[in-house]
């Protein structure tokens, strides 16, 4: 709409896409405030409150009754400002837009069927929800494919040029990036606020990568491939600022929990926005805490299943903190501040090359 309008009226300040950006960051940020807290009020008088998982620690019994499904809220704000700002005739911005609403989808109909079995391990069934991600992965990396001026090749951090050309294969590569992404985003959300420092942090760096991406004198003088996905970025920038009201009430002690709905779909993102600007590999320095959260859960169900032995007190590692009676704080703050000096490192390694 806002590009529109600088076609129309020939207003040239809304046809770049950082003041779009900003706008996108703002009218999400605002939708987001203001529809939490009625979402909030309608969650606990309908009882839509979060099932906690018998296996938990002891203290998270006492988030029984916190809302959940909190996603649906900014993924809605993120998907209004997008439509607001960006320029439909861009592909890759329709595509960021098409990926945030399957994966909502997933992670709506898995919150949906917890609430209304009241039991946190009475969602959509592994096998469901896999031949879900599976489905719509596999359709957002094949489009991909399809598309004449995108290329198939891979970059590796350090290395000036693409070490190998996918060709084919990187529709099954991309399809398991975006499941790899969506799970590990999924699998860290288990405390107030764990998740949506990291996620901010992650889409920071990948607004800034793809924004460079986009413009063919930085992308040039950074030897990186040019691609036409800048205004992506307008989108990434409004779920930075969809997230950003969301933590104003899921911070400690958080009033509402993003639930599937939002961090399979955030996880699906980054992994789209980590394909569109060819750093798949660089996802894993990005995602760092979504990449130590997975791996602590592949050690402890790979060591008890060969050798009836358990590496961490609990899995996800979180869980593994929180039982050695580390303060829930203290874990959340270095878990943000681990994704943090992850994510400064990996925008370093854009110049050395």
């Amino acid at each position: 709409m806002l590009y529109w309008l600088s076609e129309l009226f020939n207003i040239h300040l809304l046809g770049y896409i950082t003041i779009r950006a900003g706008f996108s960051f703002f009218i999400a940020l605002f939708f987001t405030l203001y529809l939490m807290p009625r979402f909030i009020k309608w969650a606990q008088k309908t009882s839509s409150v979060q099932p906690i998982n018998e296996w938990a620690p002891q203290r998270h019994q006492g988030k029984a009754k916190t809302p959940t499904m909190g996603g649906i809220v900014f993924i809605f704000s993120t998907i209004v400002a997008s439509l607001f700002t960006i320029k439909f005739t861009n592909i890759y911005a329709v595509g960021a837009v098409i990926t945030l609403v399957l994966f909502a989808f997933i992670g709506f109909q898995d919150d949906y069927a917890k609430i209304k079995k009241s039991q946190n391990l009475a969602g959509l069934k592994a096998r469901t929800k896999l031949l879900f991600q599976t489905l719509f992965a596999f359709s957002i990396a094949l489009s991909l494919y399809l598309i004449s001026d995108f290329n198939t090749q891979l970059y590796v951090p350090f290395v000036k040029n693409p070490i190998v050309d996918m060709k084919l294969f990187a529709v099954i590569f991309w399809t398991i990036v975006i499941i790899a992404s969506s799970n590990a985003v999924n699998l860290t959300d288990g405390l107030d606020g764990l998740a949506t420092v990291p996620s901010i942090a992650a889409l920071v760096s990948f607004s800034i990568i793809i924004y460079i991406t986009g413009n063919v004198t930085i992308s040039s003088y950074l030897l990186m491939p040019n691609i036409n996905i800048g205004e992506v970025a307008i989108v990434s920038s409004a779920l930075i600022g969809a997230l950003t009201g969301f933590l104003w009430y899921n911070c400690h002690p958080a009033e509402v929990f993003m639930g599937d709905s939002g961090s399979l779909t955030i996880g699906a993102f980054l992994g789209y926005l980590a394909i569109i600007s060819k750093n798949e590999i660089l996802l894993l320095l990005i995602g760092s805490i979504f990449v130590i959260e997975t791996l602590s859960v592949i050690l402890q169900v790979g060591s008890y299943k060969l050798r009836k032995k358990r590496v961490f007190l609990m899995a996800p590692i979180h869980h593994h903190f929180e039982m050695k009676q580390w303060a829930e704080n203290k874990i959340i703050v270095r878990f943000w501040i681990i994704s943090m000096l992850s994510n400064i490192i990996a925008l370093i390694t854009l110049k050395i090359r």
